[in-house]
């Protein structure tokens, strides 16, 4: 399963490469790091043909996860990845607004890593 984080935090590479060490070592997993919406898109435009999970922060300098979730699900229908979105705040504004974008989920930070392992069926 290839899935993209996309935050403007350095720190969630390292956090997310310590939760899921053990799925990564046996190749049920491969992390890609985008610390922008403008990188993020870079990136998913290499992988066009493969189905991906992306995981986005909501409130991101630049292009919001909002603007990016917007962008992903106009243009990226076959195979449609999945967006789940990422926030530290549990506004009831933004969750709405994402859903109406065609969120497929939503997380709240600090990121539960045991449910998101069991939404990802890895436990």
């Amino acid at each position: 399963m290839k899935v993209l984080v996309v935050d403007d935090e350095q720190d969630v590479k390292t956090l997310f490469e310590q939760r899921f060490r053990k799925e990564i070592k046996s190749g049920q997993i491969d992390f890609a790091f985008a610390f922008s919406g403008e990188e993020a898109l870079v990136l998913i435009n290499q992988w066009e043909h493969e189905a991906i999970l992306i995981l986005s922060d909501i409130n991101m300098p630049g292009m919001s996860g909002l603007q990016l979730l917007e962008k992903i699900k106009k243009k990226y229908l076959k195979p449609p990845p999945v967006v789940m979105m990422l926030t530290a705040y549990g506004d009831p504004e933004n969750v709405r607004v994402a859903a109406e974008l065609g969120a497929d989920d939503f997380l709240t930070k600090p990121v539960d890593f045991v449910s998101l392992k069991q939404k990802l069926k890895l436990t």
